[in-house]
């Protein structure tokens, strides 16, 4: 066996990583929504037997390149679906919406399926400005405002939200236990806010490929426990390609890297096909960008994937991560699940 495939294999020993799973429900070029949720759900039914930890679904919003704009409408039929892995979200974009409704939308899905439901929230708006505001014309999209929503969460959550004059208000139906919430964040900001609430932490690594520990240590340090977390619990998401040939990854990876390339340009609608991507000759000055958005990613064979990942664990210090993948085609995004889960023996 070769040295570096040993020290793999030896570091998967000393440390066990659970791996779990963000789908957006990308439309791919040529197809439908519908062919794109109905890709989430077969991903989700793949993710369940593969024995990953939980899938979460994502929200975005005015783009005709991702169908998924209702996560917690999209995670009934998907954990209808599974058996045994969390359905979650990742996440609830938090200022779209009204506390009070996310807590009832939840402690429906908490009632439908008790214990395997994930309520991740970000403040991030998932989409444009004006279309942000659409979606709840009272958010200012100030911080204050975001920390107050937090605040009447738990409140409902726990029955113990009253209005001024001592007026009782439910989050419904009632139910014997309340989702597990988790706060994305991708930088120390949001870090310290699911410390003061005693949440989980999720650090988008996806989104800022220059974050560091230093997120997950600060909020180690000024953790408060609460009684949906006694002590701290971080993850690290990260996009993950993976294939059985570095040439098929490194296909992927440059299909990955257009995509980045469209977004950083404003285009959220139409691209173009896998094989046409593949012969796009990337500008010098896309070069440079795709060199900076190289700490989003980790791809390549399922070796050199999981010494990244496990690299990647201890680094952060984490025993879970959640990968997204985004692939030109439903087979070679498929094959990159079955090559990780093989790689980890899940």
């Amino acid at each position: 066996m070769p040295y570096s495939a040993l020290l793999v294999l030896i570091e998967g020993f000393m440390k066990k990583i659970k791996l779990g799973i963000l789908d957006q429900s990308v439309v791919h070029t040529g197809s439908t929504a519908k062919e794109a949720i109905d890709e989430t759900i077969s991903t989700a039914i793949l993710a369940d037997a593969l024995g990953y930890s939980r899938f979460w679904v994502s929200e975005h919003h005015n783009s005709t390149f991702i169908a998924g704009s209702a996560p917690e409408i999209l995670m009934v039929k998907l954990a209808s679906e599974t058996k045994s892995i969390r359905i979650g979200s990742g996440g609830i974009m938090l200022p779209n919406h009204s506390a009070l409704k996310v807590a009832e939308n939840f402690r429906m899905l908490e009632t439908l399926f008790p214990g395997r439901i994930d309520l991740g929230m970000g403040r991030a708006p998932g989409t444009d400005r004006l279309t942000s505001s659409l979606l709840n014309p009272s958010n200012d999209f100030a911080e204050e405002s975001y920390l107050r929503q937090l605040d009447h969460l738990q409140n409902f959550f726990s029955d113990t939200a009253y209005t001024r004059d001592n007026r009782r208000i439910l989050a419904v139906p009632q139910s014997n236990s309340v989702p597990d919430q988790w706060i994305l964040s991708s930088s120390g900001g949001s870090s310290l806010i699911a410390a003061k609430f005693g949440l989980g932490l999720v650090v988008a690594k996806f989104i800022n490929g220059f974050v560091t520990r230093e997120v997950i240590d600060t909020y180690k340090e000024n953790f408060k426990p609460s009684e949906y977390f006694p002590s701290p619990k971080a993850m690290l998401s990260i996009f993950v390609l993976c294939a059985d040939t570095e040439g098929k990854a490194r296909e992927m990876r440059k299909f990955m890297d257009y995509v980045f390339m469209q977004f950083e340009k404003g285009n959220f609608q139409d691209f173009a096909t896998f094989e046409q991507i593949q012969k796009y000759v990337f500008t010098q000055e896309e070069l440079q960008r795709i060199k900076y958005n190289s700490g989003r990613i980790i791809s390549g064979t399922k070796e050199h994937v999981k010494k990244q990942l496990i690299d990647l664990a201890d680094a952060f210090d984490v025993d879970e991560i959640i990968i997204s993948t985004m692939a030109g085609n439903v087979e070679d995004r498929r094959r990159s699940f079955e090559l990780i889960a093989e790689a980890f023996e899940l």
